[in-house]
């Protein structure tokens, strides 16, 4: 006896033969059709979401150009718990600036004049790190007295000691 009907009482029918002997069936053109007007409608039927999903990312995307003496806002990295330019969590900024366009390296990279407080910065970044800069006062930064490292960050020190407990 088989070791699988001796465990199952039954013989093993494998997904390639669920006929019986006798009943064997012809593959057809008809089989082939069939299958080739599923394979379509799935296909059609998947490309509606995706038309779908790419006018709402396309709704997003534009083409962003700098010229040569404009000024932009560098976006700076955001931490949870760190504190920069004096403010921390929710408050903290995310861009500073203004700086001037210097150059056009590539089709997406720019190269900004920083003042020598931001010496330890890297001069060139992606496109995607800049904001156009609108002429408002009241938003732009004082970063001249934070002394930044080369990633963007500052160590932060008290000033005073407000409160102790014991």
């Amino acid at each position: 006896m088989a070791p699988y009907k001796a465990l199952y009482e039954r013989w093993y029918q494998s997904p390639i033969g669920w006929f019986e002997p006798g009943e064997s069936r012809l593959l057809g053109t008809d089989l082939v059709r069939d299958a080739l007007e599923k394979v379509k409608l799935i296909q059609d039927r998947i490309r509606t979401p995706q038309s779908r999903q790419k006018s709402y990312a396309d709704r997003k995307i534009h083409d962003v150009a700098y010229m040569v003496g404009e000024n932009v806002l560098l976006r700076v990295s955001p931490m949870k718990g760190v504190m920069r330019f004096g403010k921390k969590g929710k408050l903290s900024p995310w861009y500073i600036g203004p700086f001037e366009v210097l150059d056009w390296i590539g089709e997406v990279t720019y190269k900004l004049a920083f003042s020598p407080s931001l010496s330890g910065v890297h001069l060139v970044f992606h496109v995607s790190m800049y904001r156009k800069y609108y002429g408002d006062p009241p938003h732009i930064l004082d970063f001249s007295t934070v002394k930044l490292n080369g990633d963007l960050t500052y160590d932060v020190e008290p000033v005073a000691i407000l409160d102790r407990q014991v």
